[in-house]
């Protein structure tokens, strides 16, 4: 269920959060779903516990994911409505940001082509340094 890649530019810990959220949003994981151990997830995956653990203390900060002491980590029952309010809250924050750079001359298109270099070849930073080198 779970995939990481070691040589990407994000670290592990928020592909892990990510597919999370990706899941829940997919109807992968529901409420009450357990999610695998820590030292169970590290082991599969091999990667250090407490790049699981940091994983699943953001999922739990957010509200997504409950810790049950001796029990485990479980999905929250609210945790799908919760994501999809942070998804609206980022693209408030998105659009936001969209008007300040439209105040600064940065036209629709150039933002286009950011955009599509992201999706497409999943690396921000350098679909802005291309665009403006």
């Amino acid at each position: 269920m779970f995939m990481i890649d070691p040589l990407a530019n994000t670290p592990i810990y928020e592909q892990l959060t990510a597919q999370v959220e990706k899941l829940l949003l997919c109807g992968v994981l529901r409420p009450g779903d357990a999610l695998p151990s820590v030292r169970a997830l590290s082991t599969r995956l091999s990667i250090n516990p407490n790049t699981v653990q940091r994983a699943y203390s953001d999922l739990c900060q957010s509200g997504l994911v409950i810790s049950i002491p001796k029990k485990g980590c479980f999905i929250a029952n609210q945790a799908r409505e919760r994501l999809t309010a942070q998804n609206e809250a980022r693209l408030r924050a998105f659009a936001e940001k969209v008007r300040e750079l439209r105040l600064t001359d940065v036209t629709a298109d150039t933002l286009h082509t950011i955009i599509d270099r992201v999706y497409t070849e999943g690396g921000e930073q350098d679909a802005v340094h291309q665009e403006f080198a």
